[in-house]
């Protein structure tokens, strides 16, 4: 919807299939429209130390059966367009990389 009206929408989220993933670039391809995965490489680790909410725990306890990374399935992205992780720079650097992915878009 905001790309259709011309808005340029970042949006994060946990896209855990690879098969969806190429679906949503496959429907966007087919109207016309932009689109850039951005994978953040970030290990389950890591997101379990900076989890706020305790999800992970909660999950790993039982209490919220199908997360993913715990007892359902994350297929790791296998070519997106922009990968960034500990060992891609500070975090103006790594900002610097989405606008300039963002700003390919827009020409």
């Amino acid at each position: 919807m905001f790309a259709e009206s011309g808005v340029l929408a970042l949006i994060a989220l946990i896209c855990p299939f690879e098969e969806d993933r190429r679906l949503i670039r496959t429907l966007h391809t087919e109207a016309g429209l932009s689109y850039a995965e951005v994978f953040v490489d970030t290990s389950l680790e890591e997101c379990e130390r900076r989890d706020p909410k305790g999800l992970y725990a909660r999950a790993r306890s039982g209490q919220l059966p199908g997360f993913t990374g715990i007892d359902s399935t994350y297929e790791v992205p296998t070519s997106p367009d922009l990968r960034l992780g500990p060992d891609s720079g500070s975090l103006p650097e790594q900002v610097s990389r989405v606008l300039e992915l963002l700003e390919g878009l827009l020409r």
